[in-house]
């Protein structure tokens, strides 16, 4: 290197130097002070980190180019440095860490034509730097940085700009009016992803003759851009990309856009726009259209283009209400596209089998329409797939069929259709696949062992289905699962370990027929597990110490099993957890003091964790695969089902339907941030603890069915956010509390079973000795009359002809609903089961008291 670099020293008249995509360091400009020709330095992509000696470069009074980017500097900019460098006309800086403001550079930078101060850490007011003093400036680039307040007025002066990005600072305030008309020698304008407001018109660039592109998409949804108005205005220019995404457009597709005939790139994304969608664009855009993104409007009609585009590669028009059936040369129309995205609209009929012909498709989403039929068999061999999404759909037959032969594919979700068959080892012919999603349909059969060798799976998802017999423990070879979710079929058996699973977030194994304990090494305590749902199977004994080990974990569902024993302390190990189910088991003794310490719900609402999203780049395309967790818990006497992000904000515990005893330990009102509480159908005693008044979240307070005695706090009032309070069933007495705020939308069903509560609400009146309640005596007739002083032919004919219709129309229609008829084979044996284990652990139980 020092050989070549005494070579170079010798060319006295050099005056271009290209150095990039090398490692130096800031020394370089010292070796390279004998070439004092140079006109273009290039030093971009090295390792010059720290402050830049500018200084020494003031040997190259001739320099007219000079390219810093990419690199490690920080500090100031040093604007003065450059006051020898009187000829440089283009300063690119590009992707270092400098930050504060720009100086002044009157005088220093009067020839500067190219400025470039993108991706540093540049702030303050641009109004009050000395930029405004560049004003011949002809391309102005300062994306990504940290500039705010308005933009300068002094930006009208650069007559001479062609290019402007401002994109990506916190700018805010109004566009000036003056700004856009005055600057018509531009090509090209971002100004996209700051903070701006207020309404700009587009007839502002009506006589730019030169104009290309034009960004100006908006993050806060206060930017509007008016686009129709003068009516009927026909623009001097030509655009190349037009990108007004969530900014306010109303009404049709723009009408100007019917005069550009050489646009690239069309994103009016996340806006209002209503009527047909515009299939002209398509057609009068045929030889340089990319992309088209229309994705979140209001668009109707159909995807009808009059004739084919060979150059269109992306087309987004998910979120709006077009309708109807994909013709059937949809594959002709566009058969070079990438990424298909019709997602979230009201298609419907057959999918066309031409669709198989777009033979460079790399995505295709039509999840959330109503398709129907089978898929097309050439589709399931299309060779470049990589994601394939028909969610929600009403798709049926047999996917893993042999006609299935998708190579490259490593997302395919098939959720929430009707289809049927096996897992069966065609997909094996995907052998990168990182997510299978075929939740919600009629599959059936067992598990197979080999999907264990599938070792990209990320995402393994098989909820609601019939699959049956074991989970397989060859599942645990699956180094990369992040989610696996089997909940809601008929699995049975003890459960695996999985303990090999270090990457496992989310477990879902709910509502099958798992039996035995619950294993110690059952999941491996570094794993990042967020979510554990097993409820409503028939597992026994103890809850291991193994979970509590598992420290990220905010859900925990442990509901409708046989679990039994103490409610362990070591649970109290789980200081993230933020849903906790143990309801209908069968735990006894004291509710844990310790759980006082967990805080339910005070974690960081910014951690999106159960609506986390995939981003994947293929060829300058970004894409985004949302992803959504969903949890069921009971709360407010409702059992919903909560999805995505909602489960950021859910705090609860439920430990209703076991065999609690003791008083409720006054620790659990430490649980400020806590949304619903329920501790019903036990056996608590002692009264209702005044600290409760400070669970000044709390939705959802259930203490119903217990034998609960003393008074209810008259604190409670103060809880301004409480929707269901019940107390019910319990021997509580004294006054209820005062009707009002949220208690006085509680009625007298919240008290009920209460004989020692008074107060208006139940119309007892307090300090009074309560009297049985009076009955008149009955009449005569009325107590001589009897039971059997009725026609007993027709009370016997009207029963047994209406047993005999219930009977007809409940074998009808298990008859009908094959499905329906599955489920309730299903529920009779669970049934079975429930007596057995029922017996067995009362056996057990009765056993164990004999001996000991």
């Amino acid at each position: 290197m020092q050989d070549g670099f005494n070579g170079l020293t010798k060319l006295k008249k050099l005056e271009i130097l290209n150095i990039g995509y090398n490692g130096f360091n800031k020394t370089i400009v010292k070796r390279l002070s004998g070439l004092t020709s140079i006109k273009a330095l290039v030093v971009s992509y090295n390792n010059i980190e720290g402050f830049f000696p500018f200084q020494e470069l003031s040997i190259f009074e001739n320099l007219v180019t000079l390219d810093l980017s990419w690199n490690g500097l920080n500090g100031s900019l040093p604007m003065q440095d450059f006051a020898s460098l009187s000829n440089l006309e283009m300063l690119d800086m590009t992707g270092n860490s400098f930050s504060g403001i720009i100086p002044s550079s009157k005088r220093l930078l009067s020839h500067l034509k190219f400025l470039s101060l993108a991706g540093n850490n540049l702030n303050g007011y641009l109004q009050n730097q000395g930029l405004c003093q560049l004003n011949k400036l002809q391309e102005l680039d300062l994306s990504f940085n940290f500039f705010q307040g308005i933009l300068p007025s002094c930006l009208n002066n650069f007559t001479s700009l062609r290019f402007l990005d401002l994109s990506h600072n916190l700018f805010s305030g109004n566009v000036s009016s003056p700004l856009l008309p005055n600057l018509k020698s531009l090509e090209y304008i971002d100004l996209s992803y700051n903070h701006l407001e207020g309404s700009v018109s587009f007839s502002y660039f009506a006589n730019h003759s030169k104009l290309q592109a034009v960004i100006l998409g908006s993050e806060t949804n206060n930017f509007e851009v008016e686009t129709e108005y003068p009516v009927g205005w026909v623009p001097l220019f030509q655009l190349n990309a037009l990108e007004l995404s969530n900014c306010k457009l109303t009404g049709n597709v723009p009408d100007f856009l019917r005069y550009q005939f050489r646009l690239s790139l069309v994103d009016l994304s996340h806006n209002n726009l209503t009527g047909s969608f515009p299939n002209w664009l398509l057609e009068n855009n045929t030889i340089l259209l990319e992309s088209l993104l229309f994705t979140n409007n209001s668009l109707k009609g159909q995807l009808l283009p009059l004739k084919p585009n060979f150059r269109i590669r992306t087309l987004d028009a998910s979120h709006n209400q077009l309708d109807g059936e994909l013709q059937e040369s949809v594959g002709h129309m566009i058969p070079n596209i990438m990424i298909l995205n019709l997602s979230k609209n009201s298609f419907e009929g057959i999918l066309p089998s031409s669709i198989a012909e777009m033979s460079f498709l790399w995505l295709l989403d039509l999840s959330n329409n109503n398709f129907s039929g089978e898929v097309p068999k050439q589709l399931l061999a299309t060779i470049d797939l990589w994601i394939l999404r028909i969610s929600n759909n009403k798709f049926h037959g047999e996917i893993f069929s042999s006609d299935f032969n998708l190579t490259n594919l490593q997302f395919l979700y098939l959720d929430n259709n009707q289809f049927t068959g096996i897992l069966s080892n065609v997909i094996f012919r995907s052998p990168e696949l990182q997510v299978l999603d075929v939740s919600n349909n009629y599959m059936s059969g067992e598990i197979p062992t080999f999907i264990g060798n599938m070792t990209y799976l990320g995402e393994l998802m098989l909820g609601s289905n019939s699959f049956n017999g074991k989970l397989p423990p060859e599942i645990s070879r699956l180094q990369r699962l992040e989610f696996l979710d089997v909940s809601q079929n008929a699995l049975s058996g003890p459960l695996p370990s999985l303990e090999n699973l270090h990457d496992l977030k989310h477990l879902h194994l709910g509502r099958n027929i798992f039996t035995g304990l619950i294993p110690r090494d059952f999941l491996n305590s570094s794993s990042e597990l967020l979510a554990l749902d097993m409820r409503d199977n028939r597992l026994f004994g103890n809850v291991p110490h193994s979970i509590s080990r598992l420290s990220e974990l905010r859900i925990l569902l442990l509901r409708g099993n046989f679990l039994s024993g103490f409610i362990p302390n070591h649970l109290c190990h789980l200081t993230q957890i933020s849903l906790m189910d143990l309801s209908n088991n069968s735990f006894s003794g004291p509710i844990p003091k310790c759980f006082g310490s967990i805080q339910f719900g005070e974690i960081k609402k910014d951690q999106n964790v159960f609506s986390p999203s995939i981003f994947l780049a293929y060829r300058e395309n970004l894409v985004t695969l949302e992803e959504t967790v969903e949890v069921e818990f009971v709360t407010k006497n409702r059992r919903d089902s909560y999805r995505g992000k909602i489960l950021n904000f859910m705090s609860g515990l439920d430990l209703s339907c076991n065999s609690l005893t003791d008083e409720i330990p006054h620790e659990l009102g430490m649980l400020s941030w806590i949304h619903a509480l329920n501790l019903s159908h036990n056996q608590l005693k002692g009264s209702i603890p005044k600290s409760f008044s400070n669970l000044s979240q709390i939705e959802s307070l259930d203490l119903s069915y217990n034998t609960l005695n003393g008074e209810i706090p008259p604190g409670l009032v103060e809880l301004n956010f409480l929707e269901v309070f019940s107390v019910t069933h319990n021997n509580l007495s004294g006054r209820v509390p005062d009707m009002k705020a949220q208690f006085g939308t509680f009625d007298e069903s919240s008290y009920e079973d209460n004989p020692f509560l008074c107060g208006l609400l139940l119309k007892r009146k307090c300090n009074t000795r309560i009297e049985p309640s009076y009955s008149p005596p009955k009449s005569s007739r009325e107590s001589e009359a009897k039971w059997y002083d009725i026609d007993h032919v027709v009370f016997f004919a009207s029963f047994i002809t209406s047993y005999i219709m219930i009977l007809l129309g409940f074998a009808t229609i298990l008859y009908i609903n094959p499905y329906w008829r599955q489920r309730w084979f299903y529920f009779i044996e669970e049934c079975i089961y429930s007596c057995y284990y029922f017996a067995l652990d009362a056996c057990s139980k009765l056993l164990a008291y004999l001996y000991n």
